[in-house]
């Protein structure tokens, strides 16, 4: 029988180091997936969390891949896929937000709104995709609550809500008002932020003298808010004009029950897709996926490839024999996986929301859609405009069969754009990068994954644009510009700088020169 437990399947955005990927670790924790945060923080003792399982990612700290975690909370099932927070992998997170029904918007108490965060939250209402904020770090010094609120309201243009309130300043975190209830939820800090943070629930009459003052001035801030009608409105919230915001510290665990809750009560199930014709894929028909990532390396003892795909309508089976929409051609899913992190385990079914994982896949790509019944082919994502451009060579010319399985690979990935020329070669290739740090995931997985060490040398281009064929020809011998061909057929212009750039627009007002979606900062 199909699993018909409702589904959620959403995304955490935020600037690096707001605290993202202790959150992801947090809501496992107190969905009962795991049994102790990984990010403990602390010298000779810290963990990686299970979202990050690069080494690089272990290394530095930060995410670099996005990971997909899928457990059961309230008998409901939670798909959560984590993401870089870093600018420099923009396009991976990109991707995920294309798969997803919400997202949780998290921002540092200490510092507001920071660039990377208002960049994703662009996407997200681009792609009309409602958004639960949270106020993150609580438990040390920041900003006031209603300048928090204030610019919210400015920068993103959504209508605060808050459905929790502090009682404390930053930094003296004493618990939270939840709005709804009335209630006092007393903060209780726990060893390290390493297991669940025991939640404390008592009426205005039970809390204690040593929290009355600060509940006091939280119970006059709760009205001034509710006279302020900053109240939650479910329609307006999933039309984009509002966000509802509670506060939070995921380092100690608090907060987390909360945002959980709140997930399965306000943010949206899936829901019907419509296809690039047109056509309309509701979630009780025939099967759909598409793949919104692929990735490989996650399992060093061999040779592995995995591309993860949102299942969009109908049932997935694992067996089920699918067509592949942009060859036509069948695609067995003999050995699907469900997927928490790095590891793995074979899946049977798979329902509207769920992200599965498709092993050794090699004719999938990021962008395809699989399908039963009619033809469905949803929307590409877009490649967004690189700004960093480097050429490869592999460093022991004898290992160049090697090399080309690398570079074939990671372009496949989406980890790197790859263009070529008739006049560079196969043996140079450009690869080109919304941030340089991609360069640093493609030097060490060639050298560790691939066992082809690189060199790169950088270019001084730094501006591209797209053009065809015709185009090519007549920017030939430009001065400061040079053509190239991306892998998926597109030609990109490549410029020293914007000035060349334009002038080559007003020079040849003929020539296709057009911007790409911007990715970087």
């Amino acid at each position: 029988m199909p699993d018909k437990r409702p589904r959620r399947t959403f995304a955490v955005i935020s600037h690096p180091d707001a605290g993202k990927s202790t959150l992801t670790e947090a809501l496992a924790l107190h969905a009962r997936v795991i049994t102790e945060a990984g990010a403990v923080h602390g010298k000779g003792d810290r963990r990686a969390t299970v979202s990050d399982w690069m080494a690089m990612e272990k290394a530095r700290g930060i995410s670099i891949t996005s990971a997909a975690l899928q457990f059961v909370y309230r008998d409901h099932v939670v798909n959560l896929v984590d993401t870089p927070g870093h600018s420099d992998f923009s396009e991976d997170t990109y991707r995920v937000l294309s798969a997803v029904d919400s997202a949780v918007m998290l921002v540092d108490a200490g510092k507001g709104l920071e660039p990377q965060t208002l960049k994703l939250f662009k996407v997200c209402a681009l792609r009309g995709i409602p958004v639960i904020t949270v106020i993150n770090k609580w438990d040390r010094p920041g900003l006031s609550p209603l300048a928090l609120m204030d610019e919210i309201e400015r920068q993103i243009k959504l209508r605060p809500t808050p459905l929790t309130w502090p009682v404390g300043e930053a930094g003296d975190f004493r618990g939270v008002l939840d709005r709804r209830t009335g209630e006092f939820v007393k903060y209780t800090r726990t060893a390290g932020g390493a297991t669940r943070a025991p939640e404390r629930r008592m009426s205005a009459d039970e809390v204690e003298d040593v929290d009355a003052e600060a509940w006091s001035a939280a119970r006059d801030e709760h009205e001034l808010l509710t006279l302020d009608e900053a109240d939650h409105d479910q329609e307006r919230f999933l039309a984009g004009e509002t966000t509802p915001v509670m506060f939070a510290s995921a380092l100690q665990n608090f907060g987390v029950a909360q945002l959980l809750d709140l997930l399965l009560d306000l943010a949206p199930a899936p829901s019907a897709t419509p296809g690039v014709d047109g056509t309309v894929r509701r979630v009780e028909d025939d099967f759909s996926a598409f793949v919104f990532k692929v990735q490989s390396g996650m399992n060093s003892s061999h040779r592995d490839r995995m591309a993860y795909a949102r299942v969009v309508s109908g049932t997935f089976e694992r067996g089920m024999i699918v067509t592949h929409a942009s060859t036509g051609r069948p695609f067995a899913t003999k050995y699907a996986q469900s997927l928490f992190g790095r590891e793995t385990s074979a899946v049977e079914e798979a329902s509207p929301g769920d992200i599965i994982g498709f092993v050794n896949a090699q004719a999938l790509r990021v962008g395809d859609t699989v399908h039963l019944g009619d033809k469905i082919e949803y929307p590409p994502v877009p490649s967004f405009a690189p700004e960093h451009f480097m050429t490869a060579t592999a460093r022991d010319i004898g290992r160049y069969k090697q090399f080309r399985r690398g570079i074939e690979q990671l372009d496949q990935e989406g980890v790197v754009q790859v263009l070529r020329s008739d006049l560079r070669g196969d043996q140079s290739p450009v690869l080109a990068a919304v941030g340089p740090l991609q360069f640093e995931v493609v030097e060490e997985r060639m050298t560790n994954e691939f066992n082809s060490p690189i060199r790169l040398t950088r270019l001084d281009y730094q501006v591209a644009r797209r053009t065809d064929a015709e185009g090519a020809q007549e920017l030939r011998g430009f001065r400061g510009c040079e053509v190239l061909q991306r892998t998926d057929g597109t030609y990109l212009a490549l410029f020293i700088d914007k000035w060349r750039a334009n002038n080559a627009a007003r020079e040849h007002p003929d020539v296709l020169l057009e911007e790409l979606p911007a990715g970087g900062n």
